[in-house]
């Protein structure tokens, strides 16, 4: 079943919703998260005692749908456009079954957001997670990593525009529970809900809440009760308006050059051999002396 760019791949482990919006790189239109939601309540009752969410095409979701979100209005609307993608994300931690994200490709954005709602994210080894090149949002995203990655982190991966990892990375950081080859990836989260099928779905179910209100007692909710707020409030900054009239007049490519650059993982890896070349040869001098 395929129904305005989300299809549903129904197995006896595993059911797996798919954005299938390739031609559009998966981006969150209004359509697909309605039908997004419609199925991951649907499951609630029906289907597999897994649900999986993946990607078709070339990466998991580029995020949001520019397109329509250049159309917000003001707000009071902006607030409840952002509020809707915390609910439709926490219907995933609510969930009675455990919920499985594969990730391949690029996660960008809120892609990024809704994987952390997961209770098991698998990531290709190559795919690339990361923030919106263009900065116009702020507090929206990062509050939901801090729980998963630490606050370092968390603000390491915010303060760079399209600052990004890779999928080992997000491994290590702990935002993702396993990176592997991508061709992988899909048997990898498959031979996992072999294994959980096993256990009766009213002890998965309590042992999932169980493990959620361990989290919620140490503050993710608590983390989340004004981001949608505070990210609208920021849209209203004259600086981040220019940004947004200029998505609007000048060549989306054109306004996303001016803030591309290197990764955090980067820096760090260029400042690190640098060292490294740099005391190599303090080396080669003192042994010729």
């Amino acid at each position: 079943m395929d129904v305005d760019g989300v299809a549903l791949e129904e197995g006896e482990a595993i059911d797996w919703i798919v954005f299938n919006r390739p031609q559009a790189a998966n981006a969150f239109s209004a359509a697909v998260l309605e039908q997004f939601s419609a199925l991951v309540k649907d499951r609630q009752t029906r289907g597999a005692p897994v649900l999986g969410i993946r990607g078709n095409g070339r990466g998991f979701s580029s995020g949001m749908d520019l397109g329509e979100y250049s159309a917000t209005s003001g707000p009071t609307s902006d607030v409840l456009r952002l509020s809707s993608y915390v609910e439709r994300w926490l219907d995933l931690w609510r969930h009675p079954k455990p919920v499985i994200v594969a990730v391949h490709g690029y996660c960008i954005g809120v892609g990024a957001q809704l994987a952390s709602f997961a209770d098991i994210v698998v990531v290709a080894d190559d795919a690339v997670i990361s923030e919106p090149t263009i900065p116009i949002g702020g507090g929206f995203i990062a509050p939901t990593w801090a729980s998963h990655v630490g606050s370092r982190r968390a603000k390491e991966f915010a303060f760079l525009p399209g600052n990004r990892i890779d999928g080992r990375t997000a491994a290590e950081w702990g935002w993702a529970n396993c990176a592997v080859p991508a061709s992988e990836l899909i048997a990898c989260c498959e031979s996992l809900a072999e294994r959980i099928k096993l256990v009766p779905p009213a002890v998965l179910t309590m042992k999932k809440r169980s493990i959620n209100r361990a989290m919620e007692a140490a503050g993710f909710h608590a983390a989340l009760s004004a981001v949608a707020e505070s990210d609208a409030l920021l849209h209203l900054e004259p600086e981040v308006s220019s940004i947004r009239n200029r998505l609007k007049g000048e060549d989306l490519k054109a306004v996303v050059k001016d803030y591309a650059g290197e990764s955090s993982q980067e820096i760090f890896r260029r400042h690190r051999v640098g060292a490294e070349n740099h005391d190599r040869g303090d080396k080669r001098v003192a042994d010729s002396d």
